[in-house]
């Protein structure tokens, strides 16, 4: 590559024009009367390779050929309008370096040039001229300089392009690596994380190792292992086909026992059906109407005196009373009213023993028969306890026990396909109004409730409560709720003593979807309010209205059930909301059962033989059969 010349300094010239064809400097002639300094011509520095030579002579120095390539040509200019010869180089290719001659008005070897004289003007001129003619010179080397100055700046800017296009691309290459740098630094994270993972899989594999010596060691015990199941797996197999064949045998046997099975449960249905027309028949043989006679112990201890029922006799009660001679002229005489009843029980019969003798008729209720059952007597009798007796097992009452083996018999049932759904209620009738003793609202927003009767003689309230239950704990929940909202006053005759009348229904609605049977019943357990004298009672102002409104709705019962047992044509059930409530019971499609609970206190033989004469009528009393709501 060849070096360019590097000009140091600029060069400046003088106003004076100069020609080429050698014409005068007229401006020349006007300084004549002042010689121009000499002046000392500087020589141009030429830097070849690095080195700057040495400074030259200022008179007419010596010029040597300087043989390299790329020297700098420096040209030092005149100041301050004086013009100072500069000494030029022309760098060519194998040429000479030519520095100017000095100025001719100086010798050589003096040491300053002389100044002419004033009136010297041929001297002065041929000075000029002689100046002239060097400027010439000098202009024609500036312009060789020129020329081939531009020539090197045409190569120059030739080599600035392809510089700046090397540029470019080694931009582009400096680009390209360090891109590779990033990829080689992320290869160099990679590689550390790989010789990491190395050392890593290296310690697990040597770990490996260990355990792979370990399974080997379990291998080859699993392999004794495995010669030993295959022996056994051998007779296991052998065992196997002689199971197959057992099971094909077992298997065929089970489908003889299904079909037995089968059969069987046929023949259960049927005798189920059989059961229920026999249980039935046996009910109607007892009586649709039934009535039970229970004595109730003396409070104090001790036998009544005045009550006699026969030892050997279950169905028997006496009242015995004495009375005094008129005439006095005879003893006293003892008077004997003797009744006979389906069952009389005594002052020791325990709860359990009296609902062993109606729990056949309970089971009617799921056969799909009405039944009911209601406690009559005086006040202070046990009508209540008879009824619902008290928490602990021993004594608990009718409706309880009831509710029990509706349930329990309906689960045993659940096994043949039967389905149950049981809904219950518990309405009281106070003073002739109908009250909802499940009712859980405010007392000033009870609803009203009437007695309906629909098409096919079923009779319902309206407004109340029906409670679906699954469960015998819902029902006793229900009874126990009821028994708070029920109404009970102090008498003369009872402490707690039942003002109104209470009934307790469970709907049942069972089904056999294998079979397609239906059936719907309900079981109606009623517990009647106690009949009463007002002298015995002595009752005033709302008692006294309570008594007689118990005593009517008694009274009209007894009338009905007259009416029943004269086989009258007009049955008068509306007189009352108890005999109305009550008519499907006692004259209708059902299964009646009647408690008259009779005191064992002197006091109250009248009340004992009036409660017994009644319960005689309902004994005599003869309804159609009933018959069980099937579809």
């Amino acid at each position: 590559m060849s070096r360019l010349p590097v000009m140091t300094s600029k060069r400046v010239l003088t106003s004076i024009s100069s020609s080429e064809n050698g014409q005068d400097f007229a401006p020349a002639q006007k300084k004549s009367r002042k010689d121009p300094e000499s002046v000392k011509p500087q020589a141009a520095a030429t830097i070849i390779g690095g080195k700057r030579p040495p400074t030259a002579v200022s008179r007419a120095p010596q010029l040597k050929s300087v043989r390299g390539a790329g020297a700098a040509t420096v040209a030092v200019g005149p100041s301050r309008g004086v013009l100072k010869p500069s000494f030029a180089s022309t760098v060519t290719k194998g040429g000479n370096v030519k520095q100017p001659i000095a100025s001719t008005g100086t010798k050589a070897g003096a040491g300053a040039p002389q100044r002419r004289q004033a009136w010297d003007l041929k001297g002065k001129v041929s000075d000029m001229e002689e100046k002239i003619s060097k400027y010439q010179t000098r202009v024609k080397s500036v312009n060789q300089e020129n020329e081939v100055l531009k020539g090197s700046v045409t190569q120059s800017q030739v080599k600035v392009i392809e510089l700046e296009k090397e540029l470019r691309h080694q931009k582009s290459q400096i680009s390209k690596y360090e891109l590779e740098l990033q990829i080689l630094s992320g290869v160099r994270d990679e590689l550390e994380k790989v010789s990491s993972d190395k050392s890593t899989l290296q310690k697990e594999l040597s770990n490996l190792e260990g355990k792979y010596r370990v399974m080997e060691t379990l291998r080859e015990s699993q392999d004794m292992e495995l010669q030993t199941l295959k022996m056994k797996l051998s007779v296991q197999e052998s065992t196997l086909s002689r199971l197959q064949t057992n099971l094909r045998d077992t298997e065929q046997e089970v489908c003889n026992l299904k079909e037995t099975v089968a059969q069987q449960s046929n023949a259960l249905h049927v005798g189920e059906m059989e059961r229920r027309q026999l249980h039935n028949t046996i009910q109607e043989l007892k009586g649709n109407i039934r009535v039970f006679c229970r004595v109730r112990p003396l409070l104090g201890g001790g036998l009544s005196k005045h009550i006699q029922l026969p030892v050997n006799d279950t169905k028997m009660v006496t009242l015995a009373k004495t009375e005094e001679s008129h005439t006095g002229k005879t003893a006293d005489t003892q008077k004997n009213y003797t009744f006979s009843f389906d069952r009389v029980f005594g002052p020791q019969t325990s709860q359990q023993e009296v609902f062993e003798e109606i729990s056949l008729l309970v089971q009617s209720a799921l056969d799909g028969y009405n039944v009911c059952c209601f406690a009559y007597g005086q006040t202070g009798s046990g009508k209540t306890y008879t009824m619902e007796g008290d928490e602990c097992d021993e004594a608990r009452g009718v409706i309880p026990r009831a509710v029990q083996q509706i349930f329990k018999a309906a689960e045993k049932l659940g096994a043949q396909g039967w389905e149950f759904t049981f809904t219950a209620s518990f309405v009281e009738i106070y003073n002739e109004t109908l009250r909802d003793l499940l009712y859980t609202g405010k007392a000033n927003k009870r609803p009203e409730h009437e007695i309906r009767k629909s098409s096919n003689n079923e009779v319902t309230i309206t407004n109340l409560t029906y409670e679906k239950v699954s469960c015998e704990d819902q029902v006793l929940g229900l009874i126990a709720l009821a028994n708070q909202n029920r109404s009970t006053a102090q008498t003369a005759q009872n402490d707690r003593s039942s003002r109104s009348h209470s009934v307790f229904q469970l709907d049942i609605e069972g089904v056999n979807r294998g079979r397609d049977v239906k059936c719907k019943s309900t079981l109606c357990l009623v517990d009647l309010a106690g009949s009463e004298r007002m002298v015995k009672s002595q009752s005033q102002g709302e008692r006294f209205k309570e008594m007689t409104a118990i005593n009517s709705s008694l009274s009209n019962l007894g009338i009905v059930i007259a009416a029943l047992a004269n086989k009258e044509s007009y049955i008068p059930y509306r007189n009352s909301k108890l005999t109305y409530l009550l008519q499907c019971c006692l004259g209708g499609n059902s299964k009646t059962l009647m408690f008259v609970n009779i005191a064992p206190e002197p006091d109250s033989f009248g009340e004992s033989l009036n409660s017994l004469r009644f319960a005689s009528k309902v004994n005599d009393c003869v309804i159609g059969t009933a018959s069980a709501n099937k579809k």
